[in-house]
């Protein structure tokens, strides 16, 4: 076997070793008509330092990350920064159609000559001058209720928008099922219904904060966005389902942002 292939397939069997369990006790959670055909999320957030701008950072992910991922057909890439942030981030929300392509994007990227001229500026910054202080990933499988990125037309059209990221994390993984399982049930149909334009729905597999599902809502304007909210809260098939007993305590903690997309988004 070739070297190149030897660690492209060591790269994808150690991404599924070690998300064997959680994707498993995710499976369980699969809903009637759909074929488990569901992608991958990797979310990212850019930590920068107080004050510091990320322009070396767009740069590279305007002409360098976000084209090289499309070459390999992982797209829409997502770029947003937070409305009101209490620490200063810029967060990237990157679709997998799977775990290999996963695993493989990385060496392929790095392999990429088109990449590596475009982003060389960042790629070969100085220690003194870093574009970001650390980064904080999240990998997250899709809700087999909603098992593909979508996006509304003021999306695709790159009109205004914004968009709510919210995350509920759980005090246990038999809860948490139970939460990924509540949305599966009705939730997800409801959003959609009521024009909360969801994008994503994925439940975390690996990152900081365990057990937790996150998923992305969004919206023309804050006004728009606060009465489709409103007409979530009164809907009957919601009202059932968060009084239903089997789905109580389900969340421990909700963490919620509004993003702003950067002109390059993709999202």
């Amino acid at each position: 076997m070739k070297r190149r292939e030897f660690l492209k397939t060591s790269l994808a069997a150690s991404a599924v070793t070690g998300l064997s369990s959680a994707t498993m006790n995710a499976e369980s959670t699969t809903a009637p008509g759909h074929d488990g055909n569901r992608e991958y999320y990797e979310l990212r957030a850019y930590r920068l330092a107080a004050g510091v701008g990320h322009e070396l950072l767009d740069g590279y992910l305007e002409k360098s990350a976000i084209p090289a991922l499309n070459r390999l057909g992982i797209k829409p890439v997502g770029v947003f920064t937070e409305k009101e942030p209490k620490e200063p981030a810029v967060y990237v929300l990157i679709p997998y159609p799977s775990l290999e392509s996963f695993a493989s994007a990385g060496p392929h990227m790095n392999a990429d000559a088109e990449y590596q001229k475009a982003g060389a500026e960042y790629l070969k910054t100085d220690k003194s001058k870093p574009a970001f202080e650390r980064i904080d990933s999240w990998f997250l499988l899709a809700f087999a209720g909603m098992p593909k990125l979508e996006l509304p037309a003021y999306s695709r059209e790159k009109k205004p928008r914004l968009f709510e990221l919210r995350t509920y994390e759980s005090h246990s993984e038999a809860k948490a099922l139970k939460k990924v399982e509540m949305f599966n049930s009705g939730e997800i149909e409801v959003m959609h219904e009521v024009g909360l334009a969801p994008i994503f729905y994925g439940q975390g597999l690996i990152g900081r904060d365990l057990p937790h599902l996150t998923y992305m809502t969004s919206g023309e304007n804050d006004e728009v966005h606060k009465k489709h909210w409103d007409g979530f809260g009164k809907h009957p098939v919601w009202t059932k389902l968060k009084d239903d007993p089997q789905y109580a305590d389900t969340v421990s903690r909700i963490i919620k942002k509004i993003l702003i997309p950067t002109a390059y988004s993709q999202i």
